[in-house]
């Protein structure tokens, strides 16, 4: 063995994490919406959830990833702790797939050209040369992603592989056989490595292939390599913990702390049936045999399938330790919650970030919606604690504006895909509104203190008018909420006729209340007032309308560059339904007047 050796099967493993991490990206991404909605529906038995995790894991290639979503999914509240138990176990059985692939080394290919397709010295290059005709020559929505994965598979087994080239060597230096053998008289030694390389490689399937590939010398036995298999386990759950720790509220904590205790208990169950076996010499024939990469993929299948059926009836125990090993914080509003739900482990699955983004902009718009109803409310007949409930929601709203920014700003770093930052782009559009919208109600709340303040009030015919463009205000909040909760491009195409309704609407009350102020109907200061909620009110109006084109824009990929040229062709008549729609509107709220 020479430095060259070394620095092969180093580059080799460098290209086999690699490979497994861009594979496990891409299959994360392009699964992420089927993901929310299996982890979000179905977790209602124990049963359900293990098969769930089981399936998820093997199709993300990583157990960390769906025990850190389910984490990140019991801190939002979307499912409870004792529903995550079950994915938790399914997420260890799952994890053993990507060993079973690796496998693929063992198999024996001589004189059959068809199974030579399936050896990784053919797979490599046939998955490369896929990947990248799919990256370059096909241009679908979903093409790069596929080809990201596929690529991903190839550039794992080019690395398996090169470690193997390099471990062939090591064999003739004596190396492997020395470490391994000493690693079967000292089963702590092993347990302590498999769990230190888990822990600094933060995944169980990458430790394992590793030593798959190692197997390839001929020198592993089962009695070297059955506590390093258990090491694994340990280590890559304490990384998983220590994700699901970070920022996170206690039950989402738990969900690390029931994994490490499954995991724990996993370890003491094999070692201590191995160890009694091994002693009544029922292992004899297995324990100094030569074990290859099939048959250090079945030991892991066999260890974890074995323990989650002998450890699935513990589950409820599990959770009554993890909740007395993590105590319950001080009970919180639905403030606190909201705010907690916009996690960082749902950073590498976009569908579920923008999930928890799509929950907190609604409660902004929401609030901000009933804070311009109080708002109207309080200009009639005055009421101070409504108005120190206006100015609270408003902070309320200004504190979720800021901590949802910070959220996408951190996401934007994770996203790949076209349409997530699209989705990215449109969420930071409507941020803006709605913390607008909920900007001109404190400004209406304080048009009405000022007008308490100063012991005066609009006039009967004043608040008249102001009742009928309130009504057409609530109309295209209407449309405008209508347009955000289910991406309606009909409702978006309403507000915008209502919208030259209300600016027809504001003219013509300045022009009233001008009159009153001529004829002494009206005193200077509510004549100032009143102009001041017209501002108001058409400004509201204006937001939105940019709701309402943002979806719509979104919706027409052509008109995003054009959105003002849309609008002009709009005001300027060339539009039938446009059109038609206005002058339905200006009839019926111009004949309330």
């Amino acid at each position: 063995m020479n430095i060259f050796n070394l620095i092969t099967l180093l580059g080799g493993l460098a290209m086999f994490l690699y490979g497994m991490r861009i594979m496990g990206d891409g299959l994360k991404e392009s699964s992420s919406g089927p993901l929310k909605t299996a982890l979000e529906k179905l977790t209602n038995t124990p049963v359900k959830a293990f098969l769930l995790g089981l399936v998820m894991t093997a199709v993300i290639q990583s157990s960390t990833a769906t025990i850190v979503i389910t984490s990140g999914l019991v801190g939002a509240g979307i499912i409870s702790l004792h529903q995550s138990l079950g994915i938790i176990i399914g997420a260890n059985v799952g994890t053993t797939v990507t060993g079973q692939i690796i496998r693929l080394l063992d198999l024996d290919a001589s004189g059959t050209s068809f199974l030579q397709l399936f050896k990784p010295s053919t797979l490599a290059p046939l998955a490369l040369i896929a990947g990248i005709i799919i990256i370059m020559g096909v241009k679908t929505k979903n093409s790069g992603k596929v080809g990201q994965i596929i690529i991903g598979f190839g550039i794992l087994f080019s690395g398996l592989l090169n470690m193997t080239g390099a471990v062939s060597s090591l064999t003739e230096s004596g190396i492997i056989e020395r470490l391994f053998s000493n690693l079967g008289k000292n089963p702590v030694l092993g347990y302590l490595i498999g769990a230190g390389v888990a822990f600094v490689l933060q995944s169980s399937s990458a430790t394992i292939g590793i030593l798959q590939a190692f197997s390839t010398s001929g020198q592993l036995t089962f009695g070297a390599i059955y506590a390093v298999l258990v090491g694994i386990y340990l280590g890559d759950c304490v990384t998983t913990a220590i994700v699901c720790n970070i920022g996170a509220r206690p039950d989402a904590k738990r969900v690390g702390i029931v994994n490490i205790l499954f995991n724990l208990s996993e370890t003491v169950a094999i070692l201590t049936v191995v160890t009694i076996v091994h002693k009544m010499g029922l292992l004899d024939g297995l324990w100094n045999r030569v074990i290859h990469s099939g048959g250090i993929a079945n030991t892991n299948t066999i260890f974890n399938l074995s323990c989650a059926i002998l450890l699935f009836p513990l589950l409820n125990l599990y959770e009554k330790q993890s909740r007395r090993l993590v105590k319950d914080e001080p009970a919180a509003g639905g403030h606190d919650e909201l705010l907690d739900a916009l996690s960082p482990v749902f950073f590498n699955t976009p569908a579920l970030a923008f999930g928890r983004c799509y929950d907190v902009l609604l409660v902004m718009f929401q609030t901000a919606r009933t804070n311009i109803s109080r708002s109207f409310d309080v200009l009639s007949q005055y009421d101070q604690k409504t108005v120190d409930l206006i100015l609270k929601d408003e902070d309320y709203v200004d504190t979720l504006a800021d901590r949802i920014s910070n959220y996408l700003i951190q996401l934007s770093a994770h996203l790949t895909a076209p349409y997530h930052m699209e989705i990215m782009n449109h969420y930071f559009s409507v941020l803006t509104e709605f913390e607008r919208l909920s900007d001109h109600s404190t400004n209406i709340a304080e048009i009405a203190s000022a007008l308490h303040e100063n012991q005066v009030s609009f006039s009967q015919m004043a608040l008249a008018e102001l009742n009928v463009i309130r009504e057409l205000i609530d109309n295209i909040l209407d449309h405008a909420g209508q347009t955000f909760r289910k991406r309606d491009v009909e409702a978006a195409r309403h507000i915008e006729p209502l919208e030259e309704v209300v600016d027809d609407m504001v003219n013509a009350l300045k022009e009233n209340h001008l009159e009153r102020l001529r004829t002494g109907a009206c005193s200077v200061l509510t004549g100032t007032e009143f102009m001041n909620l017209l501002t108001e009110v058409e400004r509201i109006s204006d937001i939105c309308s940019n709701i309402g084109v943002a979806t719509i824009a979104r919706a027409t990929p052509e008109l995003r560059h054009e959105v003002h040229d849309y609008i002009s062709r709009l005001h300027s008549g060339r539009n039938e339904a446009f059109n038609r729609e206005y002058q339905e509107a200006h009839d019926r709220y111009f004949g309330l007047l």
